[in-house]
């Protein structure tokens, strides 16, 4: 019954257009980035980078560099926006639309039925990361050598490795993984929001709202102590990766804590549906 419910949740979610708005911004963006990176002298930064450090920077301006280099303003930016958009629409749009009372005549608990939608939500995190990265990786290397991947990072993360194509492939594809737990999370506090008695947009807007203030609270001096409480300053784990040598422990913390804020808004999200008048 678990899996005829979850196929049912995918059927509607991936049903649905605005499901598909988050792939079609990827494109356009990494498009555009692309070009940029092409037709432009941003190239020079690394060189110069590269140069100081007695490196040439032939052997690295590659498609895995182009595409790390795309991925990281995305994951800050666009990729809370799409997730967020669909775990805000997981219970307040089936209540919006009035087809939630049908669904819980069915002898289903409401604690089963919102753990199946945020499965389904999962699954499509879980995609959309993929996608973000397969398309970035495919589009640079359109344009780009498949050489060395050389990757650089301002503080708080900062980062400077160079690492030859087969292992920085192999790194690349590891930090999705890290990835995808943020997007979880993310989607998992838009769905806590979902679960209370407002309209979808306003869960979204709830969620990104909470997210942007961690983002600039993190960054003011006078919080620097507190960053560990802030969820976005997790986010930032998968960039860890990439250090040498990469910081096992602050990354397996950073994670633990990405999953127990998604265990957490489940929770409390179950709570407030499951008290819930949805009759009213």
């Amino acid at each position: 019954m678990l899996r005829a419910q979850l196929q049912n949740e995918l059927w509607k979610l991936f049903g649905k257009r605005r499901t598909y708005i988050g792939f079609g911004a990827f494109v356009l963006a990494q498009s555009a980035m692309l070009l940029m990176f092409k037709y432009t002298r941003w190239e020079s930064h690394f060189e110069r980078l590269l140069a100081g450090n007695g490196y040439s920077a032939s052997d690295y301006i590659s498609a895995l560099t182009v595409a790390l280099v795309m991925l990281t303003p995305q994951t800050l930016l666009l990729m809370p926006l799409y997730v967020t958009l669909v775990g805000g629409d997981m219970v307040a749009k089936e209540t919006e639309d009035g087809t939630l009372r049908m669904i819980l005549s069915r002898p289903i608990s409401r604690v089963r039925l919102l753990w199946v939608k945020w499965l389904a939500g999962t699954f499509f995190s879980v995609v959309l990361v993929l996608a973000l990265g397969g398309i970035a990786l495919g589009f640079a290397r359109i344009l780009f050598p498949w050489k060395g991947m050389f990757v650089f990072g301002e503080p708080p993360y900062p980062v400077f490795s160079l690492f030859p194509p087969g292992e920085g492939l192999r790194l690349y594809l590891f930090s999705h993984l890290l990835m995808a737990m943020n997007a979880i999370a993310m989607m998992s506090v838009a769905a806590m929001f979902s679960c209370f008695n407002m309209k979808p947009a306003a869960a979204t807007i709830l969620a990104l709202s909470y997210l942007f203030m961690s983002m600039v609270l993190e960054h003011i001096p006078f919080f620097e102590a507190y960053q560990d409480w802030f969820i976005t300053h997790h986010f930032a784990s998968w960039l860890l990766l990439f250090q040498s040598p990469t910081p096992w422990a602050q990354i397996i913390q950073s994670e633990i804590i990405l999953l127990a804020t998604s265990a957490t808004a489940f929770v409390i999200g179950a709570l407030a549906f499951q008290v819930r008048d949805i009759k009213s």
